[in-house]
């Protein structure tokens, strides 16, 4: 297939979050059956795809986020995510695909998904082909169970293994502090550490009805009070040191703590971007690690530049 590429495509993409994340048993294809709520917020990784004679892929990081346990060969997702597009559209051109993190890496909050997504509609933009979206979405969950919703963005439901992804209308905006941390945690030793606990008893997993009310009328108490996360006692057992976190964002005065999707990120609700703010640099001063903040929801992945229309 001949393609009329532009020369460059630059992409954001946003950091996913889970307000409600319940795991079932492992299923006979080694994922978990999940039922999710998740929730896109305003931190981001940009891609920029340009044309090339072959597919490879560069990373940055801003100062806080080490970027050096980034794979930068085949097993690269933003690489899976361009060769999947070219073949599935019988594109025989390369790509160089350059990341910009802004989204802690191996923390719970699928940057490495925001990148698959990312490269996906930047190599589809890239190339002309406007593939169809549902098509993206099904090439987008080969990728990987949270890809799918780095596409979508906003606040939805994620079910099956988190890949089908059906949006939630929500009132107003969430204010979020994220507290990150300077390792990162590996999501299949959660998932082994939550079987290990679990011992064969998990229950069909369920989003609870509080949360789902919480959302339809913006009540920041009440969604502070029902976050939940199957994963959470997981990842405290690898990383004690997150229960701390947790309640020390508590006592700076957040509505709700929980750990981000297979942390080790940990999520702070909060009133507002002043109270965030306030939130913040009291955790700052507290020296538990980088923190940001970011309002929630925000779009998916979007094309934000493109030049040289070839």
């Amino acid at each position: 297939m001949t393609t009329h590429p532009h020369g460059a495509v630059a992409v954001t993409a946003p950091a996913k979050i889970n307000l409600s994340l319940g795991v079932g048993s492992c299923r006979s294809d080694g994922f978990h059956t999940l039922a999710t709520v998740y929730q896109a917020i305003g931190l981001y990784d940009r891609v920029t795809v340009r044309a090339d004679d072959a597919v490879s892929v560069t990373v940055r990081g801003d100062s806080r986020i080490p970027v050096d346990g980034i794979p930068l060969d085949d097993s690269n997702i933003a690489v899976r995510a361009a060769r999947l597009l070219a073949e599935h559209a019988g594109v025989e051109s390369g790509v160089a695909i350059e990341i910009d993190k802004g989204i802690p890496v191996a923390g719970g909050m699928a940057g490495g998904s925001a990148d698959g997504a990312a490269t996906l509609l930047g190599c589809d933009h890239l190339w002309g082909l406007g593939t169809p979206r549902e098509e993206l979405l099904e090439l987008a969950a080969e990728l990987g169970s949270d890809v799918p919703f780095a596409l979508v963005g906003g606040t939805a439901i994620g079910s099956g293994r988190g890949e089908t992804v059906t949006p939630l209308m929500t009132l107003g905006e969430y204010w979020w502090v994220v507290l990150e941390s300077e390792n990162g945690l590996s999501t299949p030793a959660v998932y082994r550490e939550f079987d290990r606990l679990a011992d064969d008893t998990v229950d069909l997993p369920v989003i609870p009805d509080a949360l789902m009310m919480a959302l339809r009328g913006h009540d920041v108490a009440v969604l502070g009070a029902s976050l939940v996360n199957d994963l959470q006692a997981a990842a405290l057992r690898l990383r004690p040191e997150l229960a701390h976190a947790l309640e020390q964002g508590l006592l700076e005065s957040a509505y709700g703590a929980i750990v981000s999707g297979s942390g080790p990120s940990c999520l702070f609700l909060c009133e507002g971007r002043s109270h965030a703010v306030q939130v913040a640099t009291g955790l700052r001063s507290a020296g538990l690690g980088p923190v940001s903040f970011a309002p929630g929801p925000v779009h998916g992945a979007r094309v934000v530049a493109a030049d040289g229309q070839g």
